[in-house]
């Protein structure tokens, strides 16, 4: 009674490492996270902001400058380029959360289960993850996505099969450190089982890592779904992506730049803004 009265205050007190407070202490964590925040306001209520139709072609006004009706101006077509960058950041920024989650449900239960368990069963997975990561990661993908064929939800797929092993790579790596803390022990004495200690307890410890890790790298995904657009290998037009933008204003570099420009800057702005936020992240769990 004693031991499981410890264990739930140890709980309580929040014994088990909680860096929570820390992850928001940088002032680059602040930054990144209200620029991030913009973005996915925009994205979620893009139908609400835009202000046209970015589906409508209309000819007529092809290659406009910015105006009342048309804040950006207009692409090749007629079509409004600022409907189509909140547009775009919808399919963006949703497709990239879809690879990160499935990448966090694949890699963070097989790190989980293997740093734990140990023996063969790690060493089986340790072998299976260095398989993956021994891998170009980006051509494999090109190269699934390749055979796949040409779509948002084969491009998912494919960056999802070759991006999950670093995720279980790192988590057995803090499972490890984790389970070797002298608190494990009194866990276990208290009479929790191993699958409550693995995701609950664990899982708490080194949740933060993960996320951070999470953070910055989905900006390397969102980059990476806007080159597979670009080559055509992504999502396909005319559904408003920011791959997509630049792949069809290429031809128009030297006579209408800004067609190029603006979805470029979108871009760089958001993967600049996740690498800021998964960046003070990691320096505010170390104590810089």
């Amino acid at each position: 009674r004693q031991m499981k009265k410890k264990v739930k205050e140890l709980e309580k007190n929040g014994v088990f490492h909680s860096q929570w407070s820390a992850l928001m202490s940088q002032t680059r964590s602040k930054i990144g996270l209200a620029i991030v925040l913009l973005f996915v306001a925009a994205a979620v209520f893009a139908p609400l902001i835009a202000p046209n139709d970015p589906l409508l072609v209309d000819v007529s006004h092809k290659l406009e400058g910015p105006s009342s009706t048309y804040w950006l101006g207009t692409d090749q077509l007629g079509r409004c380029i600022a409907s189509r960058l909140l547009w775009g950041g919808r399919n963006s920024l949703l497709y990239g959360a879809i690879v990160l989650v499935i990448t966090l449900l694949v890699g963070v239960p097989i790190g989980l289960i293997s740093g734990y368990v140990g023996g063969k069963t790690d060493l089986f997975f340790m072998r299976v993850i260095d398989i993956f990561m021994a891998m170009p990661s980006f051509i494999v993908a090109l190269a699934i996505a390749g055979t796949l064929g040409a779509s948002g939800k084969n491009l998912v797929l494919s960056m999802s099969f070759v991006y999950w092993a670093g995720y279980a790579r790192l988590s057995r790596a803090l499972t490890i450190q984790v389970k070797e803390q002298n608190y494990m022990m009194a866990l276990k004495a208290g009479g929790c089982g191993h699958t409550r200690i693995i995701f609950r307890h664990v899982l708490r410890n080194i949740a933060p890592s993960i996320i951070a890790l999470a953070t910055m790298e989905i900006g390397t995904i969102i980059l990476a779904i806007a080159g597979f657009s670009f080559i055509g290998l992504g999502v396909q037009p005319p559904t408003p992506e920011w791959g997509i933008m630049l792949s069809d204003s290429k031809n128009f570099i030297q006579t209408f730049p800004q067609l190029m420009i603006y979805p470029g800057i979108v871009i760089v702005i958001v993967v600049m803004a996740f690498n800021l936020l998964g960046e003070g992240m990691k320096n505010g769990m170390a104590g810089e």
